[in-house]
């Protein structure tokens, strides 16, 4: 089963995308990387997905939980 995330990606046009996993079309286009980690981040707490920022390469950079996280962190007592 997929999960559900957001992603940011570079755009092969230009600029940077915010997309769905299996979405065909983009939810957002910006200029700039940062402006597509902010807006994607809302978007992605928004509706409780998972949030993955991809570098220029493809490769993930960063990831952020903002749903059910497979890998809650443990209580500290």
């Amino acid at each position: 089963m997929a999960r559900d995330e957001h992603h940011v990606v570079p755009n092969p046009n230009g600029g940077w995308d915010v997309k769905r996993s299996g979405a065909e079309r983009v939810s957002a286009h910006t200029g700039t990387k940062q402006d597509a980690i902010d807006l994607g981040r809302k978007i992605s707490q928004n509706q409780g997905t998972e949030f993955v920022i991809h570098n220029k390469d493809g490769k993930i950079s960063n990831s952020d939980s903002h749903g059910n996280d497979p890998c809650p962190p443990r209580d500290q007592k």
